[in-house]
């Protein structure tokens, strides 16, 4: 690669890191309270015990912290992934390259989304305890690798939702542009990102419920194991059907808004910046 071209690469990595934090960042502190209602429904002492709507921005100094490394470090490995992969794709194998690009932008993105998640979500079921306070609870009965539980089922569960999520957002945009003939607005991909959020959304939470069951589980049982077929045959076996989609509206509710916000600001902050 000549000087100039890896100039623009690197200028271009920025721009997208640039572009997907501050998208991130708007998403998450936007729509916390959804986000908290959605884990006290999923939590195991059930919604009132876990706070019902008492102090609901609780947890949210670690979503302000890992909010933009955490969505910055998707999409640089989003894109460049589609980059790389894109050369050699032809149009039919376009969706399978936005699905390993999607995959392995949360495989990255885990790693920073994962120690934020284990702490926001115990301090959205105990209110009354301070996140540095839960965070060095967490590291002295735990270790480091406290703030890591639920990894697996945290990539278990954004695969799958991106699988669907990222493919469909691609070719709804795709659809919308080749019918009015020229590349959609970032309204218009805002609203595809919507939908595709939403749909990805409902289908993925039984993992979404497993993830959070394992999260909160007490250090040294089953569930804290992080065995995801174990947890989600618990919840079948004491909640049914109903327990596996437990917050499903609210999280429906958050994602498609999300969708909306993060995708179309993510778009129209990467053509300004572009």
């Amino acid at each position: 690669m000549e000087p100039r071209e890896s100039w623009a690469a690197l200028a271009s990595l920025i721009f997208i890191l640039k572009a997907g934090g501050i998208a991130g960042v708007f998403v998450d502190l936007i729509l916390f309270p959804l986000d908290t209602v959605k884990t006290r429904l999923q939590s195991p002492q059930g919604f009132r015990k876990a706070g019902g709507f008492r102090g609901i921005y609780a947890g949210v100094p670690s979503t302000a912290i890992g909010s933009f490394p955490n969505a910055a470090a998707f999409f640089i490995t989003y894109e460049n992934v589609k980059s790389v992969l894109h050369h050699d794709s032809t149009s039919y194998l376009t969706p399978v390259t936005h699905m390993v690009a999607a995959s392995l932008g949360e495989v990255v993105a885990c790693l920073i989304r994962v120690p934020s998640e284990v702490v926001k979500q115990r301090a959205q079921v105990s209110p009354s305890a301070g996140t540095f306070r839960i965070l060095s609870h967490t590291l002295y009965h735990e270790g480091i690798q406290g703030l890591y539980r639920g990894y697996k089922s945290t990539v278990l569960r954004e695969i799958p939702f991106s699988l669907v999520q990222f493919p469909l957002w691609e070719f709804l945009k795709d659809l919308w542009s080749w019918k009015q003939g020229h590349v959609v607005d970032s309204w218009q991909s805002a609203v595809c990102g919507a939908f595709a959020g939403g749909f990805a959304a409902a289908v993925t939470t039984p993992l979404d419920v497993a993830k959070t069951r394992i999260m909160l589980a007490k250090a040294g049982s089953t569930t804290a194991s992080g065995n995801v077929l174990a947890a989600l045959g618990g919840i079948w076996r004491t909640q049914g059907l109903s327990g596996l989609f437990a917050g499903v509206v609210p999280r429906m509710t958050a994602i498609s808004l999300g969708g909306f916000i993060f995708l179309g600001t993510y778009e129209k902050t990467r053509q300004l910046l572009l």
